[in-house]
């Protein structure tokens, strides 16, 4: 080889060294290029992810108390409605209570009466139990102060052997259902 051709050719590879390295950065500033692209594209898709994973926070905070206000709700108005049925038994308890208090009396008329009286007994130890299993208890009145919160006064009466306010006598019998008074103990007060 000649030396002319020689010089050519290292002038030639020297060339392609430089465009191969032209070539080289260029297709490194177009990676860097697309990496940054990418990374503003992660960034972009994190920052959406992050605002649906507190929307989706936020959204079951609030089915969560929605669900426990709708809870609260039915569970009020089961209660009305358990406190609405007792109200309209009150009555019922008290006519099988006087039918029980009179037993005693037709008792002694006939014997043949028994059956029904045993009857009317069981049905009232039924009805104080099922009474009792809601939660509903009797308001204590013979001999207990006059509370307003409780006790009803119909009749006031001199009464020397009793302090005042003391309820001598019970006419109605009060109930309540859990704290809340059902019905108000209706009663004779001494002065």
């Amino acid at each position: 080889m000649t030396k002319k051709a020689s010089k050519q050719k290292t002038e030639r590879m020297e060339q392609g060294k430089t465009t191969g390295t032209e070539e080289t950065i260029k297709q490194s500033e177009a990676l860097a290029a697309r990496v940054r692209e990418l990374e503003s594209e992660l960034s972009g898709t994190r920052q959406q992810a992050d605002k649906l994973k507190e929307e989706l926070i936020r959204k079951a905070a609030e089915f969560e108390n929605f669900r426990r206000q709708k809870e609260r709700e039915a569970q009020m108005a089961g209660a009305r409605v358990l406190e609405k049925t007792i109200k309209e038994l009150l009555p019922v308890v008290d006519d099988v209570n006087r039918i029980v208090e009179h037993a005693p009396e037709v008792l002694e008329k006939t014997e043949e009466a028994r059956p029904y009286v045993d009857g009317v007994e069981l049905l009232q130890k039924n009805l104080f139990k099922w009474l009792s299993d809601k939660g509903v208890s009797r308001i204590e009145a013979i001999g207990k102060k006059m509370d307003v919160n409780f006790h009803e006064a119909i009749t006031l009466v001199d009464s020397p052997d009793a302090e005042p306010e003391t309820i001598l006598e019970e006419f109605q019998t009060g109930y309540l259902l859990g704290d809340k008074v059902l019905r108000h103990a209706k009663v004779v007060v001494a002065k």
